[in-house]
């Protein structure tokens, strides 16, 4: 945290002098630089002009309500910063804190949920009544890959001229593509005829 540390320290400095860029404060403009986005909507410090604020205190503790000036001398008695938490409670909450070290953890908590968050897509795999065998394995070896990724499987048999007499009899092929990957899938939604295919949707074990 040594990074952190000593941006802290830097950013305290040109704010306690009163340097400000464009009426934003010191400590703002070196975050918008930073980051390369807009400037963050938390009020800090002098920024918070609210009449009253619910207090926390650095370690967590409820120290109440009070004028937001007596919080600000309190954050800045402890060397740290007052950052508004909760601005639409009835009074707004506000918490002391080490406000570099707050956003990089606001930013990594961030970055972790958009890097777990799955976007699942639907993968379809088409294949027909008269399919061989090589040709299936190929398909489920496909299915599968998709299937490990997360993604849902959309299985469809199609049929052509003649082949429609006999849809019935082929549904089949749906059952035993379905059991080659029963050991990471389930069956979402059974074989059923839509037009001139038979489909049916496979999805990720849990």
């Amino acid at each position: 945290m040594r990074y952190w540390d000593g941006f802290v320290h830097s950013v305290r400095t040109g704010r306690e002098s009163g340097v400000d860029i464009c009426g934003y404060p010191l400590f703002y403009v070196l975050f918008h630089l930073m980051e390369g986005k807009a400037i963050s909507e938390l009020f800090i410090n002098e920024q918070i002009r609210d009449r009253e604020v619910r207090l926390i205190g650095e370690n967590g503790q409820q120290l109440g309500i009070m004028p937001a000036r007596d919080a600000l001398r309190l954050a800045e008695e402890a060397g740290l910063d007052l950052v508004k938490i909760a601005p639409t409670a009835k009074p707004p909450v506000c918490k002391i804190v080490d406000y570099g070290k707050y956003r990089y953890e606001l930013a990594r908590k961030e970055k972790d949920a958009r890097r777990k968050q799955k976007t699942i897509e639907i993968k379809e795999i088409r294949m027909s009544p008269n399919i061989d065998t090589n040709d299936l394995n190929t398909k489920a070896n496909a299915a599968r890959k998709f299937l490990e990724k997360g993604n849902r499987v959309k299985v469809t048999l199609r049929f052509r001229g003649r082949e429609m007499a006999h849809m019935s009899t082929s549904k089949h092929i749906l059952d035993d593509f379905a059991r080659m990957l029963s050991d990471i899938s389930v069956m979402e939604k059974p074989p059923k005829v839509e037009g001139r295919s038979m489909i049916m949707f496979l999805t990720e074990k849990r």
